[in-house]
């Protein structure tokens, strides 16, 4: 499987640019059996003060857009993240495409960022992981702050999940801790990570990209710095197959499936 992760500049003038921004880079990606984007590149995660008023149902115009250009490249695609409105209440959502522009899956945050952040106060946490069958391997989804619960990523893992897609918005200064979630849970579960950070400064706060392609040894087999580019990386779901029924510390686990 081609991967096309896009490590996107926020562009805070208007979502109609952010929009455009966005196919513009999309369609850079051609080729590529799968492409991500980050976590809610279409306003900005630090935009709160748009979060109600920009929201979007399903049929608004960004996941309409993307829907038109995974059937127009044929590819799946991770939409990225963008706040989704169902009845009363607003998510962190994020949609699965198939080559024919179709659904297959979403997640919805469940790990709301609280930390100097009031994403928690505007939004409503998810309630289920996703993992999605393909003809590539079985996709986990996950967004940002995620990262930092070990137990979510066995719950996928549980599920079958062969790799794991991360949009994210992960802002300076924790860099570093960024650069070994990253690696630590493609490791400890014997899995690839594909991540898509966000780039540039959205309300004066600097993103610090680093999009990676971690194998399931913990190895970065792609990455970038923190400005906009597209990391590229081939990766197969065969090589997970083989270094999980060579090493055993999955088969080893005590506590597992809810024990």
């Amino acid at each position: 499987m081609r991967i096309a992760s896009i490590q996107l500049n926020v562009v805070e003038e208007s979502k109609e640019k952010a929009l455009e921004h966005a196919s513009q880079m999309i369609r850079q990606c051609r080729g590529a059996d799968l492409i991500l984007l980050p976590e809610l590149w279409n306003i900005g995660f630090m935009s709160f003060d748009r979060y109600r008023s920009e929201a979007e149902t399903q049929e608004g115009p960004t996941l309409t857009l993307l829907r038109t250009l995974a059937k127009e490249l044929s590819c799946h695609l991770h939409t990225g993240t963008f706040v989704e409105k169902r009845e009363d209440r607003f998510y962190n959502s994020s949609f699965l495409l198939n080559p024919k522009g179709e659904i297959l899956g979403s997640y919805r945050k469940i790990h709301l960022f609280t930390y100097q952040s009031p994403e928690a106060d505007i939004l409503t946490h998810g309630t289920s992981v996703t993992v999605i069958p393909t003809a590539f391997g079985n996709l986990g989804l996950a967004t940002c702050y995620d990262l930092r619960f070990p137990e979510f990523f066995r719950k996928m893992l549980d599920q079958e999940a062969h790799f794991f897609l991360i949009s994210s918005a992960w802002p300076y200064p924790r860099l570093e801790h960024w650069l070994l979630l990253n690696r630590t849970r493609a490791l400890e579960n014997l899995s690839y990570l594909i991540s898509s950070n966000s780039a540039g400064i959205n309300r004066g706060i600097r993103f610090v990209g680093h999009s990676q392609v971690v194998d399931p040894a913990g190895q970065i087999i792609a990455g970038s710095g923190d400005e906009e580019c597209i990391v590229w990386a081939e990766v197969n779901r065969e090589i997970v197959l083989r270094v999980r029924a060579e090493f055993p510390a999955l088969r080893d686990r005590v506590f597992k499936n809810g024990m």
